[in-house]
């Protein structure tokens, strides 16, 4: 049976972030970390060792595979800072395009910097990714 590799678990949040060696990628990742906690209101949690997500959904498919996810969150990597947003929001390419700096792929915009986005459109994804996966996913 298919075991899910990234759950939320309890290592510390700001313990991971220290960790991070670039001085300016933590200093990215603690303002990334205010500004998803303020838009979304939820409590950052690690997710796997690697990813600091807000708040949660839990996903069933048609194929039955089924599992848990943060709604949207970051991590901040050596090569670039990984956003999560949720895969099929039909707003995103359109919010996208006046983002900044930015490539994607199926679940995550990268960024190389803080600096090369714009923090109002960032929130907008946060807001819409939020609001998409809670429409599609409702809590039971």
């Amino acid at each position: 049976m298919y075991e899910q590799k990234t759950k939320e678990t309890d290592q510390s949040v700001v313990e991971f972030i220290e960790n991070v060696e670039s001085p300016k990628k933590r200093d990215d990742a603690y303002k990334l970390l205010d500004i998803f906690s303020e838009t979304t209101g939820f409590e950052a949690k690690m997710w796997g060792p690697s990813i600091i997500g807000f708040g949660s959904y839990h996903y069933k498919y048609k194929t039955g595979h089924e599992g848990d996810a943060p709604l949207v969150g970051f991590s901040p990597r050596k090569s670039k800072i990984s956003l999560y947003f949720a895969p099929g929001d039909p707003t995103r390419d359109d919010l996208l395009q006046n983002f900044g700096k930015h490539t994607t792929g199926a679940a995550c915009v990268y960024i190389n910097k803080l600096a090369d986005i714009d923090e109002d459109v960032l929130k907008k994804l946060i807001i819409n990714s939020v609001a998409f996966l809670l429409k599609t996913y409702p809590q039971e």
